[in-house]
């Protein structure tokens, strides 16, 4: 039996033969006549039910995305249409991105959630589709992380841990989520704000907050850097104190500085945004940023930034287009510095 909500139908699988390979990597974010007569659709679009991919399981924070967005685009009255959400699970978004790909080119009605943590995980799964074979449509919402240890840690203030940290980096023990991801990309960014190497960093990684929680409560690690979202109860508790955050400005109800705030030019957002496939026009891009934009303005979007904790991150088009180059040269850099990519 299939979970609610999420949309049932067969897919094939999809199978890299080395000719198709080859010819994705010639697709282009955005030309193309796509699917549905260009210019005279997109002024009618969506004409259909709209598709949104969630490149993971349900329940995570893209699938929380993309039903947050299909909802809004329909309660919102942004849409006539039904929004629909699948999830595609698998190599931490590839799967769910080559899949995308090679299905939908041309096709305006599907849409995909995709976000910061991709951008590392192409790179790690040397994946041979990227988000360059995509039409980038908005970044949308961002997490800020947060660093945190237990209450009766020794370190009072983030000044306080970095000291140790240069001094000994290997005797600090750091948690957070997955290799490569945004969690262990902060704290490279520590590291290098205050002259270490990352290669010299000790980062034990954990699959979620279910297991960082203790790991941090018991003394298993020194220090933890993960959602701000994954600290708030033990926080409220009484258990963890908050370092610093992410964030480039002081966020409301959250008491601790920034990390610049704390005197360290590092910030970081988890953000994910929606991409479109391959070979729609130009007409048809424009069509669904401005149905994404209308969607932002909605009360049930706002309502959705809100009770998540989300910070408004808007970002549409051709800007948001060179924000993935930059995102993806920036990761690409900081993975090789932690040697978990050449």
């Amino acid at each position: 039996m299939k979970s609610p909500g999420i949309l049932s139908r067969k897919r094939r699988a999809v199978r890299w033969a080395a000719p198709l390979a080859a010819g994705l990597l010639v697709l282009t974010g955005c030309g193309g006549s796509g699917s549905g007569g260009g210019g005279e659709a997109a002024a009618d679009y969506p004409t259909e039910t709209v598709e949104i991919m969630a490149p993971a399981d349900p329940g995570g924070g893209y699938d929380m995305t993309a039903r947050s967005i299909a909802r809004s685009l329909t309660k919102g009255g942004v849409i006539e249409s039904e929004a629909k959400v699948y999830n595609v699970p698998g190599a931490s978004g590839t799967t769910g991105l080559t899949q995308f790909v090679s299905e939908n080119a041309g096709n305006p009605h599907q849409l995909m959630v995709v976000g910061k943590i991709l951008v590392g995980a192409i790179q790690q799964t040397d994946s041979q589709v990227t988000l360059e074979n995509t039409t980038p449509i908005a970044r949308l919402a961002a997490e800020y992380d947060a660093i945190a240890v237990p209450t009766d840690s020794k370190y009072k203030t983030l000044e306080d841990l970095m000291k140790d940290f240069k001094k000994n980096p290997g005797s600090v023990a750091w948690g957070g989520g997955s290799v490569g991801g945004v969690d262990q990309i902060l704290v490279a960014k520590l590291a290098e704000a205050v002259g270490v190497k990352p290669g010299k960093i000790n980062y034990i990684p954990y699959s979620g907050g279910g297991e960082l929680t203790p790991a941090i409560l018991s003394g298993d690690v020194d220090a933890a850097a993960s959602g701000l979202a994954e600290f708030a109860d033990q926080v409220a508790a009484g258990k963890m104190r908050l370092l610093a955050v992410s964030s480039e400005k002081p966020l409301d109800g959250v008491d601790a500085p920034t990390i610049k705030e704390a005197g360290y030019d590092v910030s970081i957002a988890n953000w994910r945004g929606i991409v479109a496939p391959p070979e729609i026009s130009d007409a048809q891009r424009d069509a669904i940023v401005a149905k994404i934009e209308k969607m932002h303005g909605t009360k049930e979007w706002k309502q959705t930034l809100e009770s998540n904790n989300w910070e408004d991150y808007l970002m549409t088009g051709e800007k948001f287009a060179d924000y993935i180059k930059a995102e993806d040269k920036d990761i690409t850099g900081t993975l090789k510095d932690l040697g978990i990519i050449e």
